[in-house]
């Protein structure tokens, strides 16, 4: 990274980042869903592609690059929230107990100086009921931050999940 570039990343700037991050993990495991919305951008692109299991060494590139868990915008998210509100949203009955642990932040600045590129890796834990079974989905992040009017949003999202088999019940979860 050249030194013009670096220079873009302050202590401030990565603290605000941070925080960003952090209160999305809040909203999120709090149920404050529609206000985590208010984190994203209008054209948002948040995926989750497959992690294939391949033979080949160090090399090798084992994310699918033709399939994904999902692929959504802000809008089909809007109405995965609005419908968890209802009484139609079996899925979150008994509503699940979930936190979001979100570490190693790097940022990396863009040649848009409103943007950044942003990894953190994620661990996700869930559990619903009386059960004592515990969901988990691990991995890194891969964000783009945009500063949008003098507020941090976040304007796209890869999820790149550890696991090549989801163990989770369902895919009902944010990341």
């Amino acid at each position: 990274m050249n030194s013009e570039l670096k220079s873009k990343i302050t202590p401030e700037l990565q603290m605000e980042i941070t925080n960003l991050l952090h209160l999305e993990a809040y909203l999120i495991d709090n149920r404050k869903l529609k206000e985590w919305l208010n984190l994203l951008t209008d054209d948002l692109v948040y995926r989750m592609p497959i992690r294939e299991t391949v033979e080949g060494g160090l090399d090798v590139n084992n994310i699918a690059g033709d399939s994904s868990f999902f692929e959504e915008t802000k809008k089909s998210l809007e109405t995965r929230v609005n419908r968890l509100y209802t009484k139609s949203a079996w899925v979150e009955n008994p509503t699940t107990r979930q936190r979001h642990f979100i570490s190693n932040i790097m940022i990396v600045p863009t040649a848009n100086p409103d943007e950044f590129k942003v990894r953190s890796y994620f661990l996700f834990k869930r559990s619903r009921g009386s059960t004592h079974d515990i969901e988990e989905l691990f991995g890194e992040r891969n964000d783009i931050i945009r500063n949008v009017n003098h507020e941090l949003k976040i304007a796209a999202r890869t999820i790149y999940p550890d696991q090549a088999v989801i163990t989770t019940m369902n895919m009902s979860m944010f990341i």
